[in-house]
């Protein structure tokens, strides 16, 4: 008997496919499309690990499947190139990022081949390729003609020793250079955005309907985070200026106590007196190093510095302490609050380190302990507003501040504006000219891409007589152009955009990638958007709420037929190392796909064994004696294969009970397979397997054909190459892949059944599977007709004696 060598198997199938381009996608068929793909990876040096595969284990198991219910599959690859990593390797090195890319990328797809993904290369895409990052400069053209897109001073990290600009990753140790260990501080730089908050309410419109998990719906609800409320002007004492405050609670205002403004507002540092500058200064220099996460938690200590100036109440006409304090954030709302602390628990925190006044304006019903009540309720202590419901007060109350020229109604957003402004040099250079008559303008069509230019040296730098330059703007030949428009000396823009801009159109490109003359044919985002599935198990908000965006924007252009760009989201858990901890190069703790493949499991183990796991949105170990097992698994479909193939099919199994377990178990791989419960269709595979190892005892028969057949069909989204092998030494001819999947008849499912077992002068000749309602008139005749049966009866029997629910009984 031929035995299992999957170093033999999986290079034989890995060629045919490659060689016959089989999972190539046609553009129009007369089947059903279904486009699925992962979160295409960034491609680091290392190459994936186990726990990065998984992602690709769930996506080829499901193309596979669909491919065999009769759709026309894609699923592509690309490769997110540019990005902070490369350009780091390349600052250390001296070297090329687009050539260590090129090698990582190599590495990756040498990967992805050795474990049989279906992946549809001809689209295969490249960030870092001219021909790509072209049309992504492109679209940021598209987005600025639309005001989508401009350009505002903001706060960026920089290292006064290195005189650069460092991005939020190159922050490290609390607020110190990755590369000096100098303290950093925030500068205010021009930097571009794209206003993406034009779109916050078309996002959230379109949530409810979506086809993904809840956690990452209510993740994308919070991050946008629309608030209904009212901005209040606080005229300052003794100043003109005004702070306007945003709240959602316009009701509470009479019981405002205080102000309390964002270190990074405008006005922070300007309210001081001559007593509170220097410790209000140094508060705010220390606020502003900290993440945002790290200012908003709810159980951090509240700190804080009075300015020494103070606000009116507009409602009240008191007067209040203007403080700054860091729980407060300058990109939401106004970057300004009114405390009121008897109705909010930050403000009562607050107010309690720092012994303000608290004054109840809401009563609290009677079985309240709350310190602060945050509910609706009856007015109190809230002027001519007395007395009146919280709920009917609020709009009365916004009202009255607009008549009197203090306020007005507003819907404000949690989320900013995208900020893509990069100071590194391995990005898609920003496609505007600055012109000293006619301001920034956008590089024309027939003029892209803007092309990135070679360097030798990666790393910003200032020199004796500038501040720190970035990489592009040191190239001086390159910066220096003309103005489109009237054709005066200007400048290039010399920021480069952030990597998620590149990704948030890749499932587009997809559809035509080696399109020259467009970012891709409508006809064909037609045809194959929106994505039917898309797998990931990383960037819960930013990247797929930035791929919404640029969808709806695509969708008004009448470029994309939805607005929405995914159908339904999987979002997986993540294989940890054996330890329990994440697989982590520095940890030592990773797993190689190819070291398991290599060491003699195979492809096939390994997909199958990281989807028989658990369920593919939970974390899950690695497991050594776990693969193993999985491997054993295979091996004996292998050999049950194998030993039918040998047989002379002639035994006495039991025709009916083989086709009832192979109905039964066609019916629950088919179910856990649309549910993606691949770990319960795995474990229903090998239950059907130690079945049929039982009913091989009595020998093969021809209906185990049928059986075989079956079983190797539905492995085949798991472990294809053995699929492929088994399913031509059965003596197909067709290719697996193009197969139709199996069906059940329900009929042919018999659940409960009684084994009769049949003797003919007292010799065990046959067993029978039948109904326990079966009339004794049918089982007598079934007996009769059994072919081993009647190749033992020489006459007509002289009796047929029956036991109920055991034994027929014929003399011969």
């Amino acid at each position: 008997m031929k035995r299992y060598n999957p170093t033999e198997i999986e290079p034989k199938w890995q060629k045919v496919w490659a060689d016959e381009h089989r999972y190539q996608a046609p553009d129009a068929s007369d089947k059903p499309k279904y486009y699925i793909t992962s979160m295409f990876p960034y491609p680091s040096g290392a190459g994936m690990h186990a726990g990065h595969f998984f992602e690709h284990s769930i996506v080829d198991a499901e193309a596979r499947f669909r491919r065999s219910l009769g759709f026309n599959v894609t699923y592509p690859m690309g490769w997110d190139s540019f990005g902070l990593p490369a350009e780091n390797y390349a600052i250390k090195t001296g070297r090329q990022p687009a050539e260590t890319t090129k090698e990582n990328i190599a590495n990756f797809k040498n990967q992805l081949t050795r474990v049989g993904a279906s992946i549809d290369w001809s689209r295969e895409i490249n960030t870092a390729n001219p021909e790509y990052y072209k049309w992504t400069q492109w679209i940021f053209t598209q987005l600025f003609e639309r005001g989508l897109a401009y350009q505002k001073e903001a706060n960026q990290w920089w290292c006064p020793k290195d005189k650069t600009v460092l991005a939020n990753e190159q922050v490290v140790n609390g607020g110190h250079c990755w590369r000096c260990d100098s303290l950093v501080i925030k500068k205010p730089m021009k930097q571009w955005f794209f206003k993406i908050t034009d779109y916050a309410d078309a996002l959230l419109e379109e949530i409810p309907a979506l086809d993904w998990p809840q956690k990452i719906k209510t993740a994308q609800e919070n991050w946008i985070g629309r608030s209904e409320g009212a901005e209040i002007n606080y005229a300052i004492d003794g100043r003109d200026d005004v702070i306007t405050v945003f709240s959602t609670r316009p009701d509470t205002i009479f019981g405002a106590t205080f102000i309390v403004l964002a270190p990074e507002h405008p006005l922070a540092r300007e309210l001081v007196s001559d007593e509170t500058r220097e410790m209000v200064n140094a508060y705010i220099d220390e606020a502003i190093k900290k993440s945002e996460i790290e200012r908003s938690s709810e159980n951090k200590d509240k700190t804080g510095v009075f300015t020494g100036s103070h606000a009116i109440n507009p409602a009240s006409g008191e007067k209040v302490q203007i403080w700054v304090a860091d729980y407060v954030l300058g990109g939401y709302g106004t970057g300004a609050v009114m405390g009121v602390p008897a109705h909010d628990e930050r403000d009562f925190a607050f107010a309690e380190a720092f012994k303000l006044p608290v004054i109840e304006v809401v009563e609290r019903p009677d079985n309240s302990s709350e310190e602060c009540y945050h509910g609706e309720g009856t007015l109190i202590n809230s002027g001519s507003f007395t007395g009146q419901a919280s709920s009917d007060a609020r709009e009365a109350i916004v009202a009255w501040l607009e008549q009197e020229g203090h306020g007005h109604s507003k819907v404000t957003y949690k989320m900013r504006d995208w900020l893509i402004s990069r100071q590194r040099y391995w990005g898609a250079p920003i496609p505007i000219i600055h012109c000293p008559e006619h301001g920034a303008v956008a590089v024309p069509e027939k003029d892209l891409p803007v092309l990135l230019p070679e360097v030798a040296d990666f790393e910003p730098r200032g020199d004796d007589n500038s501040e720190g330059k970035s990489v592009l703007a040191r190239q001086e030949d390159w910066v220096s152009t003309t103005c489109p428009d009237c054709g005066r000396q200007a400048k290039r823009e010399t920021d480069t955009m952030d990597g998620y801009a590149c990704s948030s159109w890749y499932l587009l490109r997809y559809t035509d990638p080696r399109n020259a003359e467009q970012a891709w044919a409508p006809a064909k985002a037609d045809y194959w958007s929106p994505i039917d599935m898309y797998v990931g198990g990383d960037h819960a908000v930013a990247h797929l709420l930035y791929v919404r965006f640029w969808n709806h924007v695509f969708f008004d252009m009448k470029l994309v037929p939805t607005k929405e760009p995914v159908k339904k989201l999987v979002y997986h858990g993540l294989i940890q190392a054996e330890d329990g901890r994440k697989m982590s190069k520095s940890l030592g703790n990773v797993v190689d796909p190819l070291e398991v493949i290599d060491a003699g499991y195979g492809a096939d183990a390994l997909r199958t064994f990281e989807l028989f796991l658990g369920p593919i949105n939970e974390n899950s170990n690695w497991s050594s004696k776990g693969i193993a097992g999985v491997y054993r698994f295979i091996n004996r479909v292998w050999t049950l294969t194998q030993e039918y193939i040998d047989s002379n099919k002639q035994g006495l199994s039991d025709a009916r009970k083989l086709e009832s377990l192979t109905h039964a178990t066609i019916k629950k791989v088919t179910d856990d397979m649309y549910r993606l419960s691949f770990n319960t269709a795995i474990a229903a595979l090998m239950e059907y397997v130690n079945e049929l190892y039982k009913l091989k005892t009595d020998g093969f028969i021809e209906e185990w054909q049928d059986a075989l057949s079956t079983l190797v069909q539905l492995v085949q989204p798991f472990a294809p190459h053995v699929a492929a092998e088994l399913w031509q030494a059965l003596g197909h001819d067709s290719a697996l892949d193009t197969a139709k999947w199996p069906m059940w008849d329900d009929a042919k499912i018999v659940t409960d059944v009684m084994t009769i077992v049949v003797q003919v002068n007292g010799k065990v000749r046959a067993k029978l599977e039948v109904s326990p309602n079966e009339t004794e008139g049918v089982i007598r005749d079934q007996a009769l007709a059994d072919e081993n049966v009647k190749r033992h009866l020489t006459d007509e029997p002289k009796k047929v004696i029956y036991i109920a629910g055991k034994l027929v009984s014929i003399v011969v």
